[in-house]
């Protein structure tokens, strides 16, 4: 993928550079309480600053939907990205009009101004042109570092890549990278794991990868739905039993392209979905009526994990059980630590992504080993699924 960087923009003293970030972070009664978008901007934030340019950050916060809605102001966060950049930074209270350029004129080289949440604009989320134009006007180059927004067509995401000189933040530009190796150049053998619940919410990225991987591991209750569709039984297990043509439509293209499809070959067990729940570890075929599978097996994880020796690529989206459940996070958590280990080893460039998939790798203590983990959420899962990223495509060479 060729994308332009910052690096690319040359001299940029006396410029100023509008700034998309994610700034949409965890807030409880005006605090900040989780801080890691605030941090993954500094990079960005500081090449800019040192290369002499004004910086002028765009965010969103919420759906306003186009209003004005108070607890959805930034205003708050201008202080918590303060400190930590551990410099100065200013809050105008709209992005766009004289009193926003009057703010940036008065802003000195390499200081830093945070903008009002850009969905109080109705024309932001439209992508309206008028709006782009306006707040274009702020600047002299855009830059943008908010990949996990780039599935959207927003004013402040692509729009205005179409008017400035337009760049992928350091934050970006990793991500971009990272993903890059994953699917776009990745080297071969590559390997996906996709867990998660329900075969519906994913039948698009499950089409998509086993036309771009050599092997689909699929577990969670998704594998339910794949198993039951090859005729065996899953007891009062969540399965998607009217999805089951889709299941063998995907296993047809998968044949068809050479992926192999690995599914569960022991399960675990139990009537109660609880924590504690007593269980049991069972064959394909012994999941009695009354009886939930919330796990893989065992031999399981060991089929995997000889599966993730072959590649040398891993993608993974989703766990593989009822991870938040003690004891039925097993098969997840021994997965992970095995991926975790090759990639740590160099062996594995393992790249991982998705809400579920985030705490899954941080309950089991490896997010730190992998190759990259992204946090993206829609917009990673859209890349999974092949889509086009429209705030990915505008900063496309």
């Amino acid at each position: 993928m060729s994308f332009r960087r910052i690096a690319d923009a040359g001299d940029l003293t006396g410029k100023t550079a509008l700034v998309r970030v994610d700034f949409n972070v965890p807030m409880d009664k005006g605090l900040v309480t989780d801080d890691t978008r605030l941090r993954s901007a500094v990079d960005t934030v500081q090449t800019l600053r040192t290369q002499g340019a004004k910086v002028v950050l765009l965010a969103h916060f919420g759906r306003p939907k186009g209003e004005r809605i108070a607890e959805m102001s930034l205003a708050p966060i201008a202080g918590a990205f303060a400190k930590v950049l551990g410099s100065n930074v200013s809050f105008v209270a709209d992005c766009k009009g004289d009193h926003v350029k009057s703010a940036i004129a008065d802003l000195a080289p390499a200081g830093v101004i945070l903008l009002e949440n850009t969905r109080f604009c109705a024309g932001e989320e439209k992508g309206d042109m008028a709006l782009a134009k306006e707040i274009a006007e702020l600047g002299d180059i855009y830059v943008n570092d908010a990949f996990s927004a780039a599935h959207r067509r927003h004013v402040s995401t692509a729009v205005l890549a179409e008017l400035l000189p337009a760049y992928a933040g350091c934050a970006m530009e990793r991500e971009l990278d990272a993903l890059d190796k994953a699917l776009g150049t990745p080297v071969k053998p590559v390997l996906a794991v996709v867990g998660g619940a329900k075969v519906s919410s994913k039948i698009d990225l499950l089409k998509n990868l086993v036309t771009q991987v050599d092997a689909l591991a699929i577990g969670g209750g998704m594998a339910n739905t794949f198993l039951a569709a090859r005729g065996h039984s899953v007891g009062k297990s969540l399965c998607e039993h009217d999805l089951a043509g889709t299941a063998r439509e995907i296993e047809t293209i998968a044949g068809q392209n050479g992926c192999k499809i690995l599914l569960p070959v022991d399960l675990v067990v139990a009537r109660d979905f609880a924590a504690n729940a007593s269980h049991r570890t069972c064959g394909l075929d012994e999941v009695a009526d009354d009886e939930m599978i919330l796990d893989a097996g065992p031999q399981t994880v060991m089929a995997l994990t000889a599966a993730m020796d072959a590649a040398k690529t891993l993608v993974w989206n989703g766990p593989l059980g009822a991870f938040e459940l003690n004891p039925f996070d097993t098969a997840t958590v021994a997965a992970a630590q095995a991926a975790a280990a090759r990639a740590k080893a160099g062996h594995l460039v393992a790249v991982a992504g998705g809400g579920d998939t985030v705490s899954a790798l941080n309950h089991a203590g490896v997010a730190g080993d992998f190759t990259f983990v992204s946090t993206a959420g829609g917009a990673f899962l859209e890349w999974m699924e092949g889509k086009p990223l429209p705030g990915v495509d505008a900063l496309k060479v």
